[in-house]
C-alpha cells in the first residue's frame, strides 16, 4: 500500500476502523469520511508514521461529498482508493417498517456509495484506483426484518458489477465483500440465545472478526487482487455457499 491514499467511509468504528488501520499497518496513507468523530483513529495512523485525516461529513449528501474529495486531491495529492463501508440499519418487519426506515438506509448504505464513488472516479481517470464496495450477506440472501438493509446491500452489489464494466478498460477495479455475522457493537447487543443459534447456523462455529473483513479488502485493493474485478467476495464463515 505504499504511497497509495485510501478513503475509507464509516471508519469510526467496527470493520471500517479495522480496514483503516490495516492499511494503514501495511504502509498506506488513510482518509476517513464520518459522520461520527474519527480523529482518534487519525491520530493512531499518524504515530505509526502515515499520513492521515478525517473529513466530518454526511456521505449520503452528494455536494458535501464532492467537495470533500475535492479536498482530498488538495490536501493529500492523490485518491488511489475507496472502501464504501459507511453502513446502517433500521429493522422492522415489512409491514412496520417506516418510510423514513426506508429512505435513510437507502441513503446512507447506497446512496453514498453513488456519491463517494462518482467523486472520485473522475480523478482515477488519469491514475486508475481500486473501488471496494461492503455489501452484506443480507444482500447475497435476505433476511427478514431487514428489506431495507438487504436491498441496500443487494443494491451495492449490482452497482458494483455495472461501474467495474463501466471502468475495467481504464484501470478502475470495482469489487464488493459481502460479510457474515462479524463481531460489532450490533451482534453484541443480541441475547445469548440468539448468539447461539447463530453460532450453529455457521459452519466455522464462530463469529467473524473486523479483521477477517480487513485482510480481504486489503487484498483486493492491493497488487495481489489485480486481476479481479466486478467479484462478490462472501466472508461469512460458511453461513451462506
Amino acid at each position: 500500500m505504499k504511497d497509495t491514499v485510501t478513503i475509507v467511509t464509516g471508519g469510526s468504528q467496527g470493520i471500517g476502523r479495522s480496514i483503516a488501520e490495516f492499511l494503514a499497518a501495511k504502509g498506506g496513507d488513510v482518509v476517513i469520511f464520518d459522520i461520527a468523530d474519527s480523529s482518534d483513529i487519525v491520530q493512531y495512523i499518524r504515530q505509526k508514521g502515515q499520513r492521515s485525516e478525517f473529513y466530518q461529513i454526511d456521505v449520503s449528501n452528494f455536494n458535501m461529498v464532492g467537495e470533500a474529495v475535492d479536498k482530498v486531491i488538495k490536501d493529500m495529492g492523490r485518491v488511489s482508493n475507496l472502501v464504501n463501508n459507511a453502513g446502517i440499519t433500521a429493522d422492522k418487519l415489512l409491514l412496520r417498517m417506516k418510510e423514513e426506515d426506508w429512505d435513510r438506509v437507502l441513503q446512507i448504505n447506497l446512496k453514498s456509495a453513488f456519491n463517494c464513488t462518482k467523486a472520485v472516479v473522475r480523478y482515477m481517470l488519469k491514475t486508475g484506483g481500486s473501488i471496494v464496495n461492503i455489501s452484506s450477506i443480507a444482500g447475497v440472501m435476505g433476511n427478514a426484518g431487514q428489506a431495507n438493509y438487504a436491498a441496500s446491500k443487494a443494491g451495492l452489489i449490482g452497482f458494483t458489477k455495472s461501474v467495474a464494466r463501466e471502468y475495467g478498460e481504464r484501470g478502475i477495479r470495482v469489487n464488493a465483500v459481502a460479510p457474515g455475522f462479524i463481531k460489532t457493537r450490533m451482534t453484541e447487543s443480541l441475547d445469548e440465545k440468539s448468539r447461539e443459534t447463530m453460532f450453529k447456523a455457521i459452519p466455522l462455529g464462530r463469529l467473524g472478526e473486523p479483521d477477517d473483513i480487513a485482510h480481504v479488502v486489503y487484498f483486493l485493493l492491493s497488487e495481489y487482487g489485480s486481476y479481479i474485478t466486478g467479484e462478490v467476495i462472501n466472508v461469512n464463515g460458511g453461513l451462506y455457499m
